[in-house]
């Protein structure tokens, strides 16, 4: 292992997208757990890791500013999100190039939890040769979170458009490590009032 333990690893969690599927409402402050969506996932990065947590956005006055109060996390405006998720790539790996790896983590995935993410950070090895270690559904499906190694900041310092990085990680699959998390928590977003109305009830149906 390197002197970096894995749990220092800085994370940075994408949540400046514009929610426009949800038609007026904001995905990211729904409820889940009681709590507002962005909330949860920020309080499980602090959980896991000792280093920096990074928020991207929407420039203030915003209601996601707001739910994140009160966490010891950094909030980074992202002025231009309306061009997607490079916008937000870029500003976040920006402010975190001096770390040897970092983990990014999408805003909107409900189901993931702190120990999912810990257990992506307890596969990292930076004395080996892989590049990204990345969250993955029990049949082996490439999801989140990830983990990219500092060779890789040029290449989503340059990114452009709604991308997200996706060539630079598929070029890279034979130096990937995939960690399976239980059902489809490495997966499943909501982006539409329909799929949250449809998750909930299936919640309801395996909580009776």
């Amino acid at each position: 292992m390197s002197n970096l333990t894995t749990f220092d690893i800085p994370i940075l969690i994408l949540a400046a997208g514009q929610s426009r599927r949800m038609r007026g409402t904001d995905k990211l402050l729904e409820p889940v757990d009681d709590i507002p969506l962005l909330r949860r996932q920020a309080k499980a990065a602090r959980a896991v890791t000792r280093s920096r947590v990074i928020v991207t956005v929407p420039p203030a006055p915003h209601a996601r500013h707001d739910v994140l109060e009160g966490l010891d996390v950094e909030l980074l405006s992202v002025p231009d999100a309306d061009e997607g998720i490079s916008a937000s790539l870029r500003s976040g790996v920006a402010e975190l190039e001096e770390a040897p790896a970092l983990m990014i983590l999408l805003g909107d995935l409900p189901e993931l939890t702190a120990n999912d993410l810990r257990r992506v950070m307890s596969a990292v090895d930076l004395a080996g040769d892989t590049l990204i270690w990345r969250g993955a559904t029990l049949e082996g499906k490439p999801g989140h979170p990830i983990v990219i190694r500092s060779t890789l900041y040029d290449g989503f310092l340059g990114l452009d458009g709604d991308n997200g990085g996706k060539d630079i990680l598929s070029s890279r699959r034979h130096k990937m490590h995939l960690v399976k998390l239980a059902g489809e928590r490495a997966l499943r977003d909501l982006d539409t009032p329909e799929e949250w109305s449809q998750w909930r009830t299936e919640k309801l149906a395996q909580d009776k």
